[in-house]
């Protein structure tokens, strides 16, 4: 299913209205690097993927504003590790690549 999601600026989210229902992905940003803290999806709207096109969305937009990636949300770093496409934009603590998520 399509979703449609604007990135709030204002609000620091991604967010999405489902039937009413406000589903939300929380982030913070400092320069160059986006932590992304809580996705938010109400239990009515549970289900029907909305927290993983809030993510991708997300994602998505980090990519192509030159953006790296912290996932202090649980569920934000397991989608990034399912979809290796996205690993490139987890933040790197220094040279070696090691990884800063966990």
């Amino acid at each position: 299913m399509s979703y449609s999601i604007i990135h709030n600026e204002a609000f620091t989210r991604y967010e999405t209205e489902v039937e009413g229902y406000l589903c939300e992905l929380n982030y913070v940003q400092t320069d160059s690097v986006m932590t992304m803290n809580r996705v938010y999806v109400p239990a009515p709207v549970e289900g029907r993927g909305i927290a993983s096109a809030l993510t991708k969305f997300a994602l998505d937009d980090c990519d192509a504003r030159g953006l790296s990636v912290i996932a202090t949300c649980p569920y934000v770093f397991a989608w990034i590790k399912r979809h290796e496409e996205y690993q490139r934009l987890l933040h790197r603590t220094d040279k070696t690549g090691d990884d800063a998520q966990r």
